[in-house]
């Protein structure tokens, strides 16, 4: 009990909406003076105060990649909040995400483009191509994602859930989830920043370098953490209800978090396809979830 009470406290200093609001206020803050110091960078370059070779301190709309790498941290916060309150929404957070790395992307990729004839023979033509055309599927698969959660939210419950204390102590689990992971999140961030921070200072060339792929730095690992929260989710849900679709939903977004994860480990086309595939994945195991439950099974979150 006197954990289960702790828990409760430390969710509600860290998961409120008032802790919510703050956390926002706070890295939104952030991200208006990081966007601000880039520029004035860009500025002092161009005035030739200072050199930095870099494109990506050249062109103003690249700048635009560094305060969305703050925004991302709020969606990984945004995420975690609602992991205890709609497990579809929580993956649907995780491709809200994904995408948003995606679009970021596409500014960093601005920097280097080259208008040529050539367009399609140009690496980072071709990487900016790729991520505008992902960028713009997977907005629309998420859009039909959130549908077909809209459309299970009015569905009657019936059927053969297990006793509804099971489902009070599922609620109760990913409330720790949501707990615990916080500290790892502001911890994995913190070592990030410092680790950066570090590399720039002793070698400038390789500290940019790092910044533009700090996607295998940061969330590479923080996906490595949902994974385990998935599994976990998923294994603790046979305690709430043993029905096959919802286990095979389930199933289906552990899937698709892997493969939004070994995204992280490849460039280029592999990159986007493993992308695309991750949430085209999870739609489809949605709306066959959702088909099976029409036919007369229902669930319960």
């Amino acid at each position: 009990m006197k954990g289960e009470k702790y828990i409760a406290v430390a969710f509600e200093k860290l998961l409120s909406n008032k802790t919510k609001h703050a956390t926002e206020r706070i890295i939104l803050s952030i991200a208006i003076i990081s966007y601000i110091v880039h520029l004035i960078l860009i500025f002092l370059n161009w005035q030739e105060v200072i050199y930095l070779e870099e494109k990506f301190f050249k062109n103003p709309i690249a700048a635009i990649y560094t305060p969305f790498s703050f925004v991302l941290l709020y969606e990984v916060y945004l995420l975690i909040y609602f992991l205890p309150k709609s497990i579809t929404i929580y993956i649907g957070k995780q491709y809200e995400i994904i995408t948003l790395i995606v679009i970021r992307r596409i500014f960093k990729d601005i920097a280097y483009v080259e208008l040529t004839s050539e367009w399609f023979k140009d690496q980072n033509d071709l990487q900016f191509t790729y991520d505008a055309i992902t960028s713009l599927i997977l907005f629309l698969l998420i859009i039909f994602f959130y549908n077909n959660i809209k459309k299970r939210a009015y569905k009657s419950i019936q059927g053969t859930d297990k006793k509804g204390s099971n489902k009070k102590r599922f609620v109760s689990l990913k409330r720790a989830l949501a707990t615990i992971l916080v500290p790892i999140l502001m911890i994995l961030a913190t070592y990030t920043i410092i680790q950066w921070g570090t590399v720039t200072i002793q070698d400038y060339h390789k500290g940019i370098l790092q910044f533009k792929k700090i996607n295998n730095v940061f969330f590479d690992e923080f996906f490595n953490m949902l994974i385990i929260v998935d599994v976990l989710l998923l294994l603790f849900s046979f305690f709430y209800s043993d029905k096959f679709y919802k286990i095979i939903r389930n199933s289906g977004f552990v899937i698709s978090t892997i493969l939004i994860k070994i995204s992280f480990l490849a460039d280029g086309l592999l990159n986007n396809a493993l992308i695309i595939s991750a949430v085209l994945f999870g739609l489809l195991i949605l709306i066959v979830h959702n088909l099976y439950e029409k036919n007369g099974v229902t669930n319960s979150e």
